[in-house]
């Protein structure tokens, strides 16, 4: 899948496989374009190749077929200190034994770069992770966000184009991770940096990048800028992985017009977008996300299908109410209603009727 075309590509994946016994492909003939600047996530469950990518493309993994390039130049067999990428790990990977000034004077030491350069370079690396003042310590008396913020500036310390990093952010708390999840994103786009960044969290994926790659089994299931990806999922894989997801399971009746006609397995019939559906008889599994389902009939849209349901669960969330619902079978169907005055709260076990607008409603592959 390549979506760019290879003209202004900054890092390429030319038909890239990666085996580690010979056997098993754990990247399956991957192919994938990237400009400069541009900050792309690899997201995707364990096992699914996003790491491995990410070790081939800084040369600690050596792809088993396929050509890696960087700004049009192959580096399949150049070492990984003479690629000049930036990485940061979730374990910061710091010398203990030096300060933080020395830690960052290491890579631009392996450069020979002069001693007073070195010392602008770390300042001006440090004031940017807002650690400006830590030089003179180890990395024993700074905490979790610190030391991160640090593997952070040492890895921009030599001013690289290419910043690699690996779930840098997995081991910080939820406050803090957010925190930083803009703070990393701000940089990148201020300095002008390309990212590869890899994630199992889709929330980080969705809020930080340009465009992001679902992996799953060794293969980009899909590769689309967040809000895409969240409104168009490409299969099933994608819209049950990314962000909450309700689903409906039945059969294809009919599709003509750009519209599939699924008859669910309870009977109903309704009208959903086919995705990966095209002909009669085909199972399919329809997809509608929680927060465009209504169930206050004045707030429903012309045109909106309508189905019975029964409440099982309604549980207050402060900024939103999340009702768990009984809907064609399934008891595990979501709507999530914002919290305002006027929104109605539902008690386990009343029957009411819940409905969506046809476009709303994907319907995806079994």
């Amino acid at each position: 899948m390549t979506t760019r075309a290879s003209n202004d590509a900054f890092v390429e994946f030319e038909r890239v496989q990666k085996s580690y016994d010979g056997e098993t492909l754990v990247v399956k003939d991957l192919n994938l374009t990237m400009p400069k600047g541009e900050f792309l996530t690899m997201l995707g469950p364990s096992g699914s190749g996003k790491t491995t990518c990410l070790m081939m493309l800084a040369g600690f993994e050596t792809a088993t077929h396929g050509e890696i390039k960087l700004d049009g130049n192959p580096i399949n067999n150049i070492p990984p200190h003479k690629r000049g990428i930036g990485m940061v790990f979730q374990n910061y990977a710091l010398f203990p034994h030096m300060t933080i000034a020395e830690n960052l004077a290491f890579p631009l030491e392996v450069r020979k770069i002069g001693k007073s350069e070195r010392e602008q370079k770390i300042q001006r690396a440090l004031d940017m992770v807002e650690m400006g003042r830590f030089g003179g310590r180890r990395p024993a008396q700074l905490s979790g966000g610190q030391q991160q913020r640090v593997a952070l500036a040492r890895a921009l310390v030599f001013e690289p184009e290419l910043v690699l990093m690996d779930e840098p952010l997995g081991a910080l708390d939820k406050q803090l991770r957010e925190k930083m999840q803009f703070e990393i994103t701000r940089l990148a786009h201020d300095l002008g940096i390309t990212v590869v960044y890899v994630t199992h969290d889709q929330t980080e994926a969705l809020t930080m990048s340009d465009r992001v790659a679902v992996f799953n089994d060794g293969v980009i299931q899909q590769l689309a800028p967040p809000d895409q990806l969240y409104e168009q999922p490409a299969n099933s894989f994608v819209a049950q992985f990314i962000g909450e997801n309700n689903t409906l399971e039945g059969e294809v009746k009919e599709v003509r017009d750009g519209i599939a006609v699924v008859r669910l397995d309870d009977g109903e019939l309704i009208d959903c977008k086919p995705v990966n559906v095209s002909r009669p008889g085909e199972r399919t599994r329809v997809s509608i996300r929680p927060e465009r389902v209504e169930f206050n009939k004045s707030r429903l849209k012309p045109g909106a299908h309508t189905l019975k349901a029964e409440v099982m669960e309604f549980i207050y969330m402060g900024d939103i109410f999340r009702t768990r619902l009984k809907v064609a079978g399934n008891d595990e169907f979501i709507i999530k209603t914002r919290n305002a005055p006027d929104q109605v709260r539902l008690e386990p076990g009343a029957q009411i009727e819940i409905g969506w607008l046809p476009e709303d409603c994907r319907a995806l592959d079994a």
